[in-house]
């Protein structure tokens, strides 16, 4: 999927790690990080897939579930899925794949903005997140209302993502992600949270000048913050 994103899991995962390692009084050093494995697969478009049709999304599921298999074989217990859309499969994975534990980045995302003590947020996602209504589901659980952005600002999103940050044109990434969510900040107050829920988004919006000081929440994080936790509990 997203190769920046996969990196950017991994790396987050490792920082995760660390800071574990910290809280609990052990030494770091390379022998005190849990055995993990990063797969970087080409796997069809999941927004596109979505909007296809049966046969795209039979499609999508196949290749998701072939990289599992063969972490099945690795030994592998728990499973971070670096992309919010491919979230929509996740249901048919676990049924699939009963002995590795998927974890399901809107839901750890809603427990996480939930010990907050928030109550509403704004979403910005990909078009597939936000049909699929995967952040809904999960937000609606845990009694936080899910604000979501218009029509054409969705297009925007989705120009910030694939004309932006999978092209390595971060100028054009930020300009579109800081338009929405300023946009989602004048109409739900400026306190209000934004959920990146694309891995493309925290790649671009944090460092951008116009949202600076904006409330704003990486699911990326709060997934290898949870993935770290299965680790070292498996451990």
């Amino acid at each position: 999927m997203g190769p920046a994103a996969g990196l950017d899991i991994a790396r987050l995962f490792l920082e995760s790690c660390r800071a574990l390692l910290q809280a609990r009084g052990l030494a770091i050093q390379d022998q005190a990080y849990p055995e993990h494995w990063l797969a970087q697969v080409p796997v069809a478009d999941r927004t596109r897939a979505l909007l296809d049709g049966p046969d795209a999304i039979v499609r999508v599921e196949t290749q998701l579930a072939g990289t599992l298999q063969r972490f099945e074989q690795l030994g592998v217990r728990a499973v971070g899925i670096a992309c919010n859309t491919a979230h929509a499969w996740h249901a048919a994975l676990q049924a699939r794949f009963p002995g590795l534990e998927i974890l399901h980045i809107a839901r750890e995302t809603a427990r996480h903005v939930q010990r907050a003590g928030v109550t509403e947020v704004a979403l910005l996602a990909t078009e597939g997140t936000y049909r699929n209504g995967l952040y809904d589901a999960a937000f609606t659980a845990a009694g936080i209302a899910c604000h979501q952005p218009e029509a054409d600002e969705r297009t925007q999103l989705m120009c910030g993502i694939y004309d932006g940050v999978k092209a390595d044109d971060m100028a054009l990434a930020e300009q579109c992600f800081t338009t929405v969510g300023a946009a989602l900040r004048a109409r739900h107050g400026p306190d209000t949270m934004l959920i990146m829920g694309c891995t493309e988004i925290p790649l671009a919006l944090p460092q951008a000048p116009a949202a600076a000081g904006w409330p704003l929440v990486d699911p990326t994080r709060v997934l290898a913050r949870a993935l770290a936790e299965r680790a070292y509990a498996a451990g």
